[in-house]
């Protein structure tokens, strides 16, 4: 009887000892796929009233830098800062310091590319972007989050990580806005450099080139931009258009 024991025990430990020692390799090939989404918070009152205050010191960026005559829309900026601030204070902003502004109020032939440095209160990057192969040709005026739609998709977005592909030096867009833009990953919506961003596609075309909806970029800014706002930065994309703000949550908190 002892004997038994003994023999049933060294095998109940020889057991639990192979477990362990295969318990890391099980894990070790498998990948997460579970995405994080921190939620829109309840905003009370006077969390509202920190948000406007601070939206409203920071419209004065608009004025100091005099982005008007450089052709930024007031409402591209205002409702960036809207949107900018509401995420700062949910959570969703690692870096609060820059902001990113597609003003698709103007055509593709003019710099509609903003990048803001908010806490110096400094213009980093002003350049040209492209849009949507089927989002309009020099103006961009129609907006899907559809795959394979090979239009652009506007609202606001946290930029991620980069690699290389078919397009070089890339960077990941995590769209923040449910029935927006939150199939930017599906649809693989990035930013990247590309030649028909540039001054000679403009003056051989009347306009840039465009993509598949990608905000892409000049290919001599590609690496400077991407490595200035990667990882965890605020990209807003806007338009005239009266649905997205009014269907926009996040904008509206």
């Amino acid at each position: 009887m002892v004997k038994l024991i003994l023999k049933r025990t060294t095998i109940f430990f020889a057991s639990l000892v192979t477990f362990m020692i295969h318990l890391p390799f099980a894990f070790a090939n498998s990948k997460p796929v579970i995405k994080i989404s921190l939620p829109m918070i309840k905003y009370t009152a006077n969390m509202k009233a920190v948000i406007l205050n601070k939206s409203s010191s920071n419209m004065s960026i608009y004025e100091d830098l005099k982005l008007n005559s450089l052709g930024m829309s007031s409402d591209a900026f205002k409702f960036a800062i809207q949107g900018f601030e509401n995420l700062k204070m949910a959570g969703r902003i690692f870096k609060d310091d820059i902001l990113t502004i597609v003003d698709f109020t103007k055509p593709s032939s003019e710099k509609r590319l903003f990048i803001i440095d908010m806490k110096n209160r400094k213009i980093l990057f002003n350049t040209y972007v492209a849009h949507g192969q089927k989002s309009g040709a020099g103006m961009a005026t129609t907006f899907s989050n559809t795959p394979e739609s090979f239009q652009s998709s506007l609202g606001l977005y946290e930029t991620t990580g980069t690699y290389i592909g078919k397009n070089g030096y890339s960077m990941r867009l995590d769209g923040l806005e449910n029935g927006i833009n939150d199939k930017a990953e599906e649809r693989a919506i990035v930013m990247h450099g590309a030649p028909y961003v540039s001054e000679g596609f403009i003056k051989a075309r009347g306009y840039l080139g465009r993509s598949w909806g990608c905000p892409a970029v000049p290919e001599n800014l590609n690496r400077p931009i991407i490595d200035r706002i990667k990882n965890g930065s605020c990209l807003f994309i806007y338009s005239n258009d009266k649905t997205y703000i009014k269907k926009s949550k996040v904008i509206n908190s």
